[in-house]
């Protein structure tokens, strides 16, 4: 296939990407890779330009991305970084240099990626058109290219083998954790899943596995390893061992994990971490919308926290006793159908004072009364609120707080994303 795109309108802006994105939202998901390669093919191979490393797994995944290619350009590489989902804007999903895209530069990519689905999809069924996350996949590895980068750090969507993103040849594979998480399309094992995300391992690469692995994920690890002659690297479950007295600015003990697991990919790339710049990386990496603290002088400190399965939530669990310090917790909770929600708010709940069972805007969203009665009967101290608008919700979590007190909002990035959104915006993804 060859490079005849039509161009996208001169006008075209940010927003109109936004919209076509959203879009394709009515199409659904569906796996397959003939579509990407068709649309790497239109775009001159952009998934060449550059090299890459793949991060796979079930939690973690973001902000091990981020953590790595922070640690890459603290050592002076052009790194990149694709993930997903965003909060607000779809442009959040692609970073150069630690800097989420700008608006000129996500249009002119998307505008790209516009181009070359006219031309692939004009050779395809009328129900078999290129996908949201093909589409912004297309986009961001053309913007990766365009800007030149070195190394992107890329996050698989869903799964591995089938997933849009893996179209790219990653010489570092990292595997973060494995659970039982999507059982619909991957399987309904942690083996049979495991299998699936590690289909993305290239032959003769290096494969980083997070610390803590489950025994049956990591017998599959150590099977895809030996079939593709790939070398294994087992990260610490702390990143003390690669970077002493190391602190970092991402709240969370799971937090540590990841940059143990990031030092160790980052590690991998470069042949040997310098210890200042792994401290400046560490320093410096925010991820927005896990165990992000929002204070407030006026009212309750907001804690959000986009956990949205039961591991999350475990992991989430273990880092509040310390940052609450006694202090009264309120939770706002929105949570996906396909998700374990009992056992969810079984974890949470035993923290908390009070909760309000909510609903965020995506269609897969449970609705907050079922929430309500999967939590089954609480305690007489526990104060119990059904509100399904998210925004309503958060303002009553802060009346039963009080101003000492902490409101957590979790169970769903999706949640997190409807609170942190401007008032009018609009509707935001749901994939």
């Amino acid at each position: 296939m060859t490079t005849s795109c039509q161009a996208p309108p001169a006008s075209w802006t940010a927003r109109d990407a936004e919209h076509w994105l959203l879009s394709l939202e009515l199409f659904g998901m569906r796996f397959g890779l003939d579509r990407m390669r068709a649309l790497m093919a239109a775009l001159n191979t952009p998934n060449e330009a550059f090299r890459a490393i793949h991060v796979v797994g079930t939690n973690g995944k973001s902000s091990t991305v981020r953590m790595i290619a922070a640690l890459l350009a603290a050592h002076g590489v052009r790194a990149g970084a694709y993930l997903s989902p965003h909060l607000v804007t779809f442009a959040e999903r692609i970073r150069i240099d630690g800097e989420d895209s700008s608006p000129q530069a996500f249009a002119a990519a998307a505008g790209r990626a516009w181009a070359a689905a006219q031309v692939v999809d004009a050779t395809l069924a009328p129900d078999d058109g290129v996908t949201q996350f093909e589409a912004l996949t297309a986009a961001a590895y053309s913007q990766l290219a365009e800007e030149a980068v070195e190394v992107a750090v890329v996050e698989a969507g869903l799964g591995g083998r089938w997933d849009a993103t893996n179209v790219i040849d990653a010489e570092i594979v990292v595997l973060t954790n494995i659970g039982l998480e999507h059982t619909r399309w991957l399987g309904d094992t942690v083996e049979q899943i495991a299998r699936e995300k590690l289909a993305v391992l290239a032959p003769g690469a290096t494969l980083v596995l997070g610390a803590g692995l489950h025994p049956a994920a990591d017998e599959q690890a150590v099977l895809a390893a030996k079939r593709q002659n790939a070398t294994i690297v087992r990260a610490p479950a702390q990143p003390e061992e690669l970077a002493p007295g190391v602190r970092l600015l991402a709240r969370g003990e799971f937090q540590r994990g990841n940059f143990a697991l990031a030092c160790s990919a980052a590690r991998a790339y470069l042949g040997a971490l310098e210890q200042a710049p792994v401290h400046a990386a560490a320093a410096s990496t925010a991820v927005p919308g896990r165990f992000e603290v929002i204070a407030d002088a006026a009212g309750s400190e907001l804690v959000l926290d986009g956990a949205h399965n039961a591991a999350g939530i475990a992991a989430l669990t273990e880092s509040l006793p310390a940052h609450l310090a006694g202090r009264r917790l309120v939770a706002v909770v929105s949570v996906l159908d396909d998700k374990d929600a009992a056992v969810m708010l079984a974890s949470l709940l035993a923290l908390c004072a009070g909760v309000v069972y909510t609903a965020s805007a995506n269609p897969r969203a449970r609705p907050a009364t079922e929430l309500a009665t999967l939590a089954g009967p609480l305690p007489d101290a526990v104060v119990s609120r059904v509100e399904k608008d998210p925004r309503r919700a958060l303002v009553l979590a802060r009346e039963l707080a009080g101003p000492e007190g902490v409101v957590l909002a979790t169970g769903s990035i999706y949640l997190v994303a409807d609170l942190v959104r401007p008032a009018g915006a609009g509707p935001g993804s749901a994939l």
